[in-house]
């Protein structure tokens, strides 16, 4: 008897690929009768690289998850491997995200090659980062730091430090693991004073809201603290109306039934913030994201948010 085929799509990146690959040995691990295999799909997001201007003047988060959404929908693929934090809130009529594995570190990498953390920096160093997040959150802390855009891979990022391009860049802890780069990682910014993106170190799987096949296949494999606090997170960026325009941090935190959420809204320029901790069950994850996120908008009013249009 064949076995069952099911196709995954991905972005072409290397990290793309090391999660879909992932992806394709849990579900063959699972369900001996499966064959998995990988479809690269080219997303717009990848094929403007090479473009240094932010995300948020090119397209947003969309850009790296259209092209595979498509697929998706024309039955093409049957099941996308996503890193949550590109994950829109907003998906298209007839798609879900049906699958949450095990998250990876969710804090942020400093990497320099001049100094072993951000206080040695000097007056005025050069910060790399395409991230409105880490770029105000460097500066609420470092006002005197250059900021520059710094876009690319892994790989590319680390090599333009080497250069001399910036003095320091901030990368995903989790994307340097799972990319076997985890000696890349000077130090570890603390989640206290760097939340990280809503979904950062997290996998998400979407599928079509009518394939049941695929979502019996996926059940197996869903780890129920990350599907808890990513949809906290998911639910405060919503209320936020949330994309690569707007400096938000989120990170959600489950010790039992017990569920911890941090949150942080900020001006481009780090000038202004306002931040907040709320606590409750995991039952009401998704509740208490929605309340985060109006009580910080809230208390930031709305002129707080010209900036962000």
């Amino acid at each position: 008897m064949a076995a069952q085929l099911v196709r995954i799509g991905t972005r072409g990146s290397k990290l793309a690929l090391v999660q879909a690959e992932y992806m394709k040995k849990l579900l063959e691990a699972t369900h001996q009768d499966l064959q998995a295999e990988i479809e690269v799909v080219s997303t717009a997001g990848d094929r403007s690289q090479k473009d240094n201007r932010p995300l948020s003047e090119i397209g947003g988060k969309g850009l790296f998850t259209m092209e595979i959404e498509q697929k998706l929908l024309s039955g093409d693929i049957d099941l996308a491997v996503h890193s949550a934090k590109d994950m829109p809130t907003a998906l298209p009529e007839g798609l879900d995200l049906v699958c949450y594995p095990e998250r990876e570190e969710v804090a942020d990498a400093f990497i320099s090659f001049k100094a072993t953390n951000l206080d040695e920096l000097p007056v005025g160093a050069v910060i790399g980062s395409a991230s409105l997040r880490r770029r105000a959150l460097m500066l609420r802390k470092r006002p005197d730091f250059k900021m520059v855009m710094y876009r690319g891979n892994v790989p590319t990022r680390i090599e333009k430090l080497k250069q001399g391009v910036a003095d320091a860049t901030l990368l995903a802890c989790a994307g340097l693991n799972r990319l076997g780069l985890g000696d890349a990682i000077t130090s570890r910014l603390p989640l206290d004073d760097f939340p990280p993106a809503p979904g950062q170190g997290a996998i998400t799987v979407e599928t079509r809201t009518d394939n049941k096949a695929i979502r019996e296949l996926l059940a197996p494999l869903n780890n129920r603290e990350t599907e808890i606090t990513l949809l906290a997170e998911r639910a405060f960026l919503e209320v936020l109306d949330g994309s690569c325009r707007t400096p938000i941090g989120a990170h959600a935190t489950l010790d039992g039934n017990r569920l911890a959420l941090h949150g942080i809204i900020l001006k481009p320029d780090g000038s202004e913030f306002h931040e907040h901790r709320l606590e409750g069950t995991a039952g009401d994850n998704i509740e208490l994201g929605k309340e985060m996120g109006n009580f910080l908008r809230k208390q930031a009013g709305d002129r707080f948010f010209e900036d962000w249009q």
